[in-house]
């Protein structure tokens, strides 16, 4: 039981990290420290897509699974929704340069306009 929900909370915590490496840099016009925190987990996820890579975090839950003596991704509302986001069907060598690419252009959108605020203010 405590696998179980140990590996939920892990699967949580991946989709979170993936939407914070995606989506973080907003928080840049509210909080500029955030790019401190951000700017690493952005490289980090495009990184890992690049290269092919598997998130360390996806062993470790795999590991949890089993030991709550699960196989799969079968059951309650994490496994049913939240699961297929992180680990969709296909997911080839070419969606994985996808996402990596993706990642950056969202982010480099994000940092350009939040410099592009910034230079705005300091000239006014």
């Amino acid at each position: 039981m405590l696998a179980h929900l140990l590996a939920n909370t892990l699967l949580l915590v991946h989709l979170l990290f993936i939407v914070f490496a995606l989506f973080g840099g907003l928080f840049l016009f509210r909080y500029r420290w955030i790019a401190w925190l951000h700017i690493p987990a952005f490289i980090w996820a495009a990184l890992i897509s690049f290269a092919g890579w598997i998130c360390p975090l996806t062993p470790w839950e795999v590991s949890l699974r089993k030991a709550a003596g699960q196989e799969g991704y079968t059951g309650g509302f994490i496994e049913q929704y939240i699961t297929p986001v992180i680990y969709p069907d296909g997911y080839t060598r070419e969606f994985a340069i996808t996402a990596g690419i993706t990642v950056i252009v969202i982010n480099l959108l994000i940092y350009g306009i939040a410099i592009y605020r910034v230079k705005q203010q300091r000239g006014s």
